[in-house]
């Protein structure tokens, strides 16, 4: 079972059975976008709280069906339970390299065990917005990810949290 599937499991386990299992359909039927869409909304309007953990696996599922923008208000919405070793970086403020004027870095994700931190570069649009995907996934302080690679660079980012827990 893929990383993606295995959270998005985990994660319906925790709605009410009918609404897990509408999701679990979604997901087997390749529609992946409307599962999360469902998964997210039952979360928050259940009320169900999830943790640090929990909100990440959810952001970086949507990332990689190019559905977090649309999901990101209904997963701020969701209530907060302590705990997990990762959080969300919820301001998304840009951050410039100097030394690149194509990229923008934006924080995305942070550990909570270490300083390390997973953010998104994108490239600015020539009408000044950023670009609707990531063209990179950078580990801070400058390792990169492909485009395609957003669950290898979570659990990059994830490693340390495993390795102090053993």
């Amino acid at each position: 079972m893929d990383a993606e599937l295995e959270a998005v499991r985990e994660l319906a386990a925790l709605l009410p059975p009918g609404q897990a299992r509408d999701v679990v359909e979604c997901w087997d039927i390749g529609e992946q976008e409307a599962g999360l869409d469902l998964l997210t909304k039952a979360l928050a309007e259940g009320g169900i709280p999830i943790d640090g953990d929990q909100r990440a696996q959810v952001a970086v599922t949507a990332e990689a069906w190019g559905v977090r923008e649309s999901l990101t208000p209904a997963l701020r919405r969701c209530r907060s339970r302590a705990g997990g070793a990762v959080r969300l970086i919820d301001d998304d403020v840009p951050l410039v390299p100097p030394t690149s004027t194509d990229l923008v870095i934006v924080p995305w994700i942070a550990c909570a065990l270490c300083p390390e931190t997973l953010s998104r570069a994108h490239l600015i649009e020539p009408w000044g917005d950023l670009s609707y995907l990531a063209e990179h996934y950078v580990l801070s302080p400058a390792r990169l990810f492909g485009p395609e690679d957003v669950w290898g660079a979570f659990t990059a980012l994830r490693a340390c949290s495993t390795a102090s827990s053993r």
